[in-house]
């Protein structure tokens, strides 16, 4: 089994953040987000992943090492590959084109989720896909009544199913795939400029390829401070059992409400710390509350009340009240 993972994008709307960290590699309950999904991943195949394959943009020798060893951690080769322009969903998996065949998943980084199911590979391919009010910003599969999917539309504006595509899928023949992205950009098949995976799938599906539906427990967005906030909560609400084994971390005089998560070298002072937080290594907390938050590592917050915040690394607040997003070595102080 191959992973395919684009994630070449870059991450605006989670600025500052990723303006030197790519949004797939910032962090959150002790591990960068695309080692979440693999993690995900990982549990829903029947079988060892051979290799992982990563489309990103030009993001540097450091995030390359990193996400090799996000590979390596499940027991695959980590391999790269770069999408230079944003020319679709459908171009970005072919940059991948020579990890493309054999058994494989590809899974755009931009969500989270959790499933509770193993991977069906008598299939010839697997959509995840999620109930959503409003289907109107996604792209939608409608099924027969044996449940398999008939039709892919992109962005209906008017009704036509409210099962959106999270952006996850299995493919029984990835050479198969492989042909129809390649036939999309010979034919320049395009669609609102871009080429679409979901016109791929369309192909595939009139050639006899029957597509069935999966279904995860959580699908979490991870696009702007907000909503990250809210899935970190919620990744750390599906797991506080196992990050409450983990723990070791120094606190004096501190109240710990759960679940948290908390990396190795932390210190609680005096704090009210939880719910729903996630300190990295190196982190301080002193005389403050902070709840509903991501500090990343050696961060100090002092004499401060923080929450829905996501700080970045090596900063230092003192003395503030804040509901923020403040990125690498800032300092936000008010001296009394």
């Amino acid at each position: 089994m191959r992973i395919i993972i684009p994630m070449a994008g870059m991450g605006k709307r989670l600025r500052p953040h990723t303006l030197i960290t790519p949004k797939p590699l910032v962090e959150f309950a002790g591990k960068p987000m695309v080692h979440h999904i693999v993690e995900e991943l990982a549990r829903t195949c029947n079988e060892p992943i051979e290799e992982i394959a990563f489309i990103i943009g030009r993001f540097g020798k450091q995030a390359e090492e990193d996400l090799i060893s996000v590979a390596e951690q499940v027991g695959a080769k980590g391999k790269i590959y770069y999408q230079d322009e944003p020319l679709g969903t459908a171009h970005a998996v072919l940059c991948a084109a020579d990890s493309l065949k054999g058994k494989l998943i590809v899974a755009f980084a931009d969500t989270l989720f959790k499933a509770d199911f193993v991977l069906d590979e008598s299939k010839d391919s697997v959509i995840w896909v999620q109930q959503v009010e409003d289907p109107r910003a996604f792209g939608v599969v409608k099924l027969n009544e044996q449940g398999l999917i008939t039709d892919f539309v992109e962005k209906p504006q008017h009704f036509v199913s409210d099962l959106a595509i999270i952006g996850i899928y299995y493919f029984k023949d990835g050479e198969g795939l492989k042909g129809e992205l390649q036939y999309l950009i010979d034919n320049k098949i395009l669609e609102k400029g871009e080429y679409q995976l979901t016109n791929a799938l369309e192909n595939m599906k009139s050639k006899g390829l029957k597509f069935a539906p999966g279904k995860v427990i959580e699908w979490l967005d991870c696009g702007n401070k907000n909503a990250t906030v809210y899935t970190h909560a919620r990744w750390l609400e599906l797991g506080k059992e196992e990050f409450l084994k983990k723990r070791s971390i120094e606190t004096d005089n501190s109240l710990i409400i759960e679940p948290c998560f908390f990396s190795e070298g932390v210190k609680i002072i005096g704090s009210i710390v939880g719910p729903h937080v996630s300190l990295a290594a190196g982190t301080t907390v002193i005389n403050s509350v902070v709840k509903n938050s991501i500090i990343q590592k050696n961060t100090l917050i002092e004499n401060s009340v923080m929450t829905n915040s996501m700080v970045g690394n090596s900063v230092k607040i003192q003395n503030k009240m804040l509901d923020v997003s403040v990125g690498d070595y800032s300092v936000i102080s008010h001296e009394d």
